[in-house]
Order: structure tokens, then sequence, then C-alpha cells
């Protein structure tokens, strides 16, 4: 597969073949089933920019910085791509993934790693897409509003004074049209044309009010690209916490309106908390709501009120489409941003060139369609949907006996966009390029402490002007006292009535009853965790799932790349993956005496089971404690809980891992290794 020109067929491609009836089953990354493989094997082997994950070496698997800090992994792991930015997308694909399932049919688009129609619905993974929706959608129209806000302002005299000079030179020859077209066209085909005609500068320091400088709302302008300008020790965490805590502050509004808290009540009301038992949070809303009902004088019981059972079983219901829809329309975001910012392996211009011949015909046309044809042809379209059911219907019915398939076909991803990744199907190329020339990508590095309180340092990259301007016309002391570290401004709001309604102090009593069930259900769950062990050695099936998920504060968790700290069936070991064999395989083995897995032959190990890589069809991040048991061990122990996995043959058998410090690793190794055409559910 050649990556190098662009050809006619790129600029309009053929829509992508989406035969459900074809079925191709793959192992192996060789046999090149998608364009990801193809790409990332062309990578491994032949790259424009080599990083040190594209080295030839003659080991059976190379460490690049597993368990290392920062300053000790290699820069770039790929070429072309900062390990900043690589470990970016790595996170955040981490918490979009966790499920997936192996289609023997080509996939839409030529990349896997698509969303599965009738992909599962949890909660869990509707707040994953809500999070996803800020940091991509949320993020880029807050600085495009920004760069509105900035033009309008006229503080960048030079810049404003260019754009309001052609735009009323194209207003007076009737050229708007073309202006806009040609305009479109050179931000997308020449890249150098962005920060020229909008200039960067940091969204928390920008005003939305004025265009002009303002204090950022974390108080200091610690990272470039979040809204709040929050200080953080990684690239693109800020952003990451300001989408959690996003949903967080929907669900906190959400929570104080269906409980009823109003000024009239006042603003410090205690609160208690079961003694024994950990009821499920949604119900606890749902009961508040009822009793706000019953103070007020009424009575929501389900006998008297019959719209509560239908109504809740709606909402739950059209959950599921919802969240496939915020992801197919994060999906097609990132696919544009990707069009129009190509990442290596993917082509650089190829994309470019393809969004650009879709305007050129606009470019074209406007020079020869007026206003009134426009307007004319508008105004049937309008009257031809609305009163033109009868030939729409019949047309549609023609199609679908036809052409079967015709609404796949046209989907953006197999015409305008075939071929153009998601940054999940990004992400799973760069480990695919690790795994092809078996250097597998290091995890993002870990830091504990806090980040500094201080401003991240700002180059012409990030903060500039055109021409003669000063950035957004602020003089360098202006800019220093807004970037400078202030504690105050984090917490200030819109007025009382705002600060009494987000007041979460409950008092010192309040404080007290809290902090005296947190021992107690502390003392709960410890107890449990004993219990376990005993429940375990007698055959308990479910306490030797749980056997090792909170592991201890001193315990030692580093593991891989190529073995990782695992538990099955209860037994402590080591999932361990063998690629020196002729078939690689992952394996589980309790052998004690192994301080470095790549340094011992596999029937050395004798492992208790051994799956081929390429005989995976399904793999599903797996929880060993529920949900809530989750959030009662996180609160009251303060500690992580350690999840596993389920690894699916195609044979049907399936194995399940539990108490994996490293399984988000684990997962991503073996969903790049093999052959197989990947969909998410």
């Amino acid at each position: 597969m050649s990556t190098g020109g662009v050809v006619y067929k790129d600029l309009l491609p053929i829509p992508h073949e989406t035969d459900p009836e074809k079925e191709e089953k793959t192992t192996t990354i060789t046999e090149k089933p998608t364009e990801s493989h193809a790409l990332a094997m062309e990578a491994a082997r032949n790259p424009e920019e080599k990083g040190a994950a594209q080295v030839a070496h003659g080991e059976e698997v190379v460490n690049l910085g597993w368990n290392e800090p920062q300053e000790a992994v290699s820069n770039p792991l790929v070429g072309g791509l900062s390990n900043d930015d690589l470990w970016v997308l790595v996170r955040r694909f981490n918490k979009q993934m966790y499920h997936v399932k192996e289609i023997p049919n080509p996939p839409p688009g030529g990349l896997d790693m698509n969303i599965a129609d009738e992909e599962e619905f949890s909660p869990d993974k509707l707040r994953s897409n809500i999070e996803r929706l800020y940091m991509t959608i949320g993020i880029g129209m807050m600085a495009f509003g920004k760069h509105i806000v900035r033009l309008r302002s006229w503080r960048e005299t030079r810049r404003t004074a260019w754009f309001a000079t052609a735009y009323f030179l194209a207003w007076i020859f009737d050229l708007i049209m073309p202006l806009v077209s040609i305009t479109l066209i050179t931000l997308i085909v020449y890249p150098p044309s962005r920060p020229v005609l909008f200039p960067p500068a940091p969204v928390a320091l920008v005003s939305s009010k004025t265009g002009g400088v303002q204090k950022p709302k974390a108080g200091v302008l610690g990272s470039h690209d979040s809204a709040t300008g929050a200080p953080e020790n990684h690239k693109g965490e800020a952003v990451e916490q300001e989408a959690s805590n996003f949903v967080n502050g929907i669900a906190s509004v959400a929570l104080a309106s269906a409980t009823g808290k109003h000024p009239q009540d006042g603003g410090h009301e205690e609160e208690g908390a079961p003694g024994d038992s950990v009821p499920d949070p949604t119900s606890i809303a749902v009961g508040a709501a009822d009793a706000k009902h019953k103070a007020a004088g009424g009575n929501p019981s389900s006998e008297r009120d019959k719209t509560k059972v239908p109504m809740e079983t709606a909402m739950w219901t059209k959950m599921r489409p919802v969240m496939h829809g915020i992801a197919d329309v994060t999906d097609g975001w990132e696919r544009f941003a990707n069009a129009l910012s190509p990442t290596a392996p993917f082509p650089k211009d190829r994309y470019r060139l393809r969004l650009a011949a879709l305007v050129v015909p606009m470019l074209l046309a406007s020079l020869f369609v007026t206003s009134y044809m426009f307007m004319k042809g508008v105004t049937f379209g309008v009257g031809f949907g609305f009163f033109g059911d009868p030939v729409i219907s019949r047309g549609l019915e023609l199609l679908n006996r036809k052409f079967p398939n015709w609404q796949k076909l046209l989907e953006l991803r197999n015409t305008l966009l075939k071929g153009v990744p998601t940054n999940a199907q990004l992400t799973v190329t760069l480990l695919r390029i690790g795994e092809a020339n078996k250097a597998p990508l290091p995890p993002p590095p870990h830091i504990q402490a806090p980040p500094p309180e201080k401003p991240a340092g700002v180059s012409e990259n990030e903060l500039r002007a055109t021409g003669a301007d000063y950035p957004l016309n602020a003089t360098a002391e202006e800019l220093d006292e807004a970037m400078a570290h202030d504690p105050t401004t984090a917490h200030e709001t819109g007025g009382s009535d705002i600060d009494a309604s987000k007041n979460a102090k409950h008092g010192k009593k309040g404080s007290k009853i809290l902090g005296f069930f947190k021992g107690t259900v502390k003392g709960g769950v410890e107890t449990t965790m004993g219990a376990d062990k005993l429940k375990a050695k007698v055959g308990d099936h479910h306490a030797k799932n749980r056997l090792g998920a909170v592991p201890r504060p001193d315990e030692d968790l580093t593991s891989g790349p190529v073995d990782f700290k695992a538990r099955f069936d209860g037994k402590k070991g080591h999932v361990y993956i063998a690629s020196k064999a002729t078939i690689p395989c992952v394996s589980f083995s309790t052998d004690s005496s192994i301080e470095k897995i790549g340094s011992v032959e596999r029937e050395d190990l004798h492992p208790i089971w051994s799956i081929p890589i390429g005989e995976i069809s399904e793999i599903k991040k797996w929880g060993g404690y529920g949900w809530k048991a989750k959030l009662v061990i996180g609160w009251a122990l303060g500690r992580e809980v350690a999840d596993g996995m389920e690894i699916f043959q195609r044979n049907g058998q399936k194995t399940r891992i539990t108490a994996m410090p490293l399984r988000d690793e684990l997962f991503n190794r073996l969903v790049a290794m093999g052959g197989q055409k990947w969909e998410c559910w």
C-alpha cells in the first residue's frame, strides 16, 4: 500500500465496501486487513520520520521505558508526534474503550475500531461520551467563539482592519461567497495560513466579553488548551479534569434540582449517611425528590402517579440512542480535525485536498449563481421536502430494494472522510506501529503529586499576533499579571444566589457524623475483604474474583511490557505475552521465580493456560467489585481498585483475569497485536 502520492481516486473516493455478507478473518497484523494495519506496518518498516518505537533491534521485545519517569523515555516514541501528544491520545483511549469484538466483514471506511450500531449502554460510558464531547467540540467551539470576539473587538486593530476591508470590498462587488470559499480553501490546503489569520492564544486568557486579556478562572495560566487555565502535570490533563467536573457539575445541579434545594430552606443542612448499607445513588435522588413533593403536600406514590414508571422507562430506554448520537457527533468532529491536521503515519495532504475539492464547486457556482437564483432554489427545496412525501417515500423504497446498503455507502466515513481516523482509530494505529516492530509503546507516566500552581511557559506557538499588533493588544506587564497565580479567582461566582446554591458546607456536626460513618464503613470493608480470603479457600467463585483487587498501599505494582501482574481463579501470578514462538500467545503462570519474563523461554514457565493472539474474538474490561462497592472503597479506604478483563476465543471459550494494576496496558497490547478487525461495544 502506497501512502506517498495523491491520485484522483483519493480526491473523489469510491465509497468503501460495506458488504455484510463478505467474511474475512485474519490472525496477524502482517495480513494488513485494514488501512490501520497497513499504515502501521509501513510506518514500522519505512518511516518518513523515525521514533524510538520504529528503530530496528534484535531483541524479542524491547522495553522503551515502561514504569520509568517521563524524562527517561525517548522522545519521540513515534516519528512526527511528541510523547506528550501521544500520551494524551492513549489516556483518552483508555477511558473510551471498554469492550471490543472481532468483525469478519470489511470495516466502514477501511478502518476498524468503529462504534457498533448496537453498542451496550452503561451510565459510565454515557459519562465518558459526554466528557469526549466537552474535550473536542466544547473546547473547540469555545476557542472559535473567542476568535470571533477578538475580531469584533478591534483590539488587534490591523488584523480586524484587513478582515473588514476584504469583507466590504467583496460586498461592494457582490463577491462575498467567492471570498468565503477562497478563504476556506486557503485554510484547508495551506496550514501556515491558520495562525496568520487566526493567531493562537490560550483559551483561558481571552475574555469572552471584550476579546482582551483576562485572569484565567483557575487563578493562574497553568495550561494552554483548557477553559480554566488550571495547572497540569502532563499535557491535556487539565482539559480531562475539566470534562470530568463538567459532568459532575451537571449531575450536582440536577441532583440539587431533584431534591428541591431552595434559598428559603437555608444554606447549611445537616447530612447523615446510612449505617450498614450502600443504596443506589439514583434511588437517593428519586427518594429525595419524593420527599420534597410530600413536604409540599403532594403524594408521589406510584399508585397515584401513573406517569412515574413509564417516564422512567422511557428515559432509560432513550439513553442508548442519545449516547450513540453523542459518540457519532464527536467521532465526526475528530475525523474533520484529523483531516485538516493529519498525524503520522496517515497521509499529510490527501484528506486536505479532498476537503478543498469539495469547496471548489461552491467557489465556481458562487461566481455565476445570483442571490435570486440561490433563494429560489432553497425555497423550492423547502417546499419539495414539505409536500413531496409521496415521491420521496417511493424513491426511498426503490433505493432500499436496488441498493440495500445505500445509507452506509453515503456515510461521511465511507465517502468524504474515507480513511480519516477518529482519535481512537489514530491511537490504535500508533499502538500497532510499536507492536509491528516488537517495541510496545510505554503507557502515560503517573505523577501523584499535585501540579505546581505557577504559570506555564508561553511561546509563540501558544500566544502570538499578526503583523505588528501586540498579542491580545496587551502589554507584557498585563500578560504577566493575568498569568500569575491568584488563589481567590477560582472561587468567584456571579452573585450571592450562586454562592448559596453551590455551597457544600454542612457544619461541624454533619462532618462528625460523616466521619463516624466513614470509620464504620472502613471497618466493614476491611472485614469483608478478610472474609473473602476464607471464602476463596473453600471455593467461593465470587470471592476468588475479588482477591487482590484492592492492592496494599506499599505493594509493588510495576509490570509490563511483557509480563503483567494479575490473578486467575484467585491465584497470584503473571499474564505474559510470548511473541518469540511462531504463533504469539498470551498466557498465565503462577511461577513466582519469574523476574523478567522476556528472558525466560515459554516452556520454562509452565502456563496454566495459553491463548493464541490470533484466536481472540472479544476482549472486555471487567471489575471484580460492583460499581457501588468501588465507590465505598474509594471513599472509605482512599485506595485504587485493580480491575480485570475477560478474553473470548473464536471457539467461544472465555477466560477471566482479575486484580490487574496495568489492565488498560494489557488491553491495548492485545487489541494492537493481532490482525483482528475490531468493533467497539
